[in-house]
């Protein structure tokens, strides 16, 4: 029978709200949506993801999203394990950009850069439960007031995110946001990291891989975009045809971490293909739909000995990060597609991850 079920609430968190000085509780809880043998965990600390289980070709059970048994560890998490990122996910040079003729300081976390919305994104505040349903399309919604001036961006923003299970095998992801008085970047991504094998089954090597895009946006050393777009034909990063994700990557420094242009146009659904990934031991197939124009594909380079579920330690290339989005550092680069929200207008980015088994 599908449900969602309040699964813990362990944690209170206290701290005060930025529009005044009135101090504000705020709880942190696990909960799950689940349609038959399909469950999906998330906590409202980040808007999280904290697992998917689905059956392989032959029925058995596991989890294939990394992450951590309890909610500490998100607290303090330095890896985005199935967060929401934002206000602007991804990378922006130097914390700063010029708008209308104002220039805004950014708060740097990554370097002079600035990462995934800053020391205090939207990964790492708490989100309220506005809305849950145990249906027959289960579905919780998550709420965030963005004030003015935090982590530098401009404007107070209304923020809300949506996971709904809209079918079997079908979760969609539904991300929306509101600027009430300046305009603003905004560009939100959902930051899981996969292994259709299970979290705690190895490297992502050998899985198959097929990205729906013929340009990548480079970037320089520190993996800011240099404003090219450039034909990944040719190159290590051609995934147009499904190969598998260790075919080339020992001709890359340390494996994937680029932003794809998405080619294909969107759908009748207003959503366009952009990835397919297949387990060949278990048959496990993940589908990825977008209304965005980009996706960032990204091999877990960075992890080194993460203590993860179940005592396991992720090490690198443990998952695959398959990211939509706007083009990363697009407030610098006049030639990537815009960012800047106004008020009035509403940023909407949806995501649709379809499995099946083979």
């Amino acid at each position: 029978m599908a449900k969602i079920r309040l699964i813990l609430s362990l944690l209170i968190f206290a701290f005060a709200t930025f529009d005044g000085c009135i101090a504000t509780r705020k709880y942190v809880g696990m909960y799950e949506l689940k349609k038959g043998n399909f469950s999906v965990k998330l906590t409202n600390w980040g808007a999280t993801v904290v697992s998917v289980i689905l059956p392989d070709s032959k029925g058995n059970l596991a989890d294939v999203v990394l992450g951590f048994d309890k909610l500490a560890p998100y607290v303090n998490d330095t890896t985005y394990f199935g967060a929401i990122v934002g206000r602007v996910a991804n990378r922006i040079g130097g914390a700063q950009f010029s708008y209308d003729g104002i220039q805004y300081k950014l708060v740097p976390n990554e370097g002079n850069n600035m990462l995934h919305g800053g020391h205090r994104g939207f990964s790492k505040v708490i989100w309220t439960v506005k809305r849950h349903s145990h249906g027959e399309f289960p579905f919780i919604t998550f709420t965030y007031h963005s004030f003015d001036g935090e982590q530098g961006f401009p404007g107070d923003v209304d923020v809300s995110v949506t996971y709904k299970i809209v079918g079997h095998y079908k979760l969609a992801v539904s991300m929306k946001a509101k600027p009430r008085n300046k305009p603003t970047p905004i560009n939100l991504a959902q930051h899981t990291y996969w292994n259709l094998a299970g979290h705690n089954s190895g490297n992502i090597l050998s899985n198959t891989i097929q990205l729906f895009g013929s340009h990548i946006t480079p970037v320089d050393d520190s993996l800011i975009p240099t404003g090219k777009i450039v034909p990944v034909k040719g190159t290590p990063y051609d995934f147009m045809k499904p190969n598998t994700i260790g075919s080339r990557i020992d001709k890359l420094p340390h494996g994937y971490d680029i932003n794809y242009v998405l080619d294909l146009p969107l759908s009748r659904h207003h959503l366009r293909k952009a990835a397919v990934l297949k387990d060949n031991k278990t048959g496990r197939k993940l589908e990825l739909w977008t209304n965005q124009p980009g996706l960032q594909f990204y091999t877990s380079n960075m992890l080194d000995g993460v203590l993860g579920k179940n005592g396991y330690v992720y090490q690198i290339h443990a998952a695959v990060a398959l990211e939509t989005q706007g083009f990363p550092d697009a407030v610098n680069h006049p030639n990537f597609p815009s960012q800047i929200v106004k008020p009035g207008k509403v940023y909407s980015h949806h995501m649709l991850y379809k499995f099946s088994f083979e």
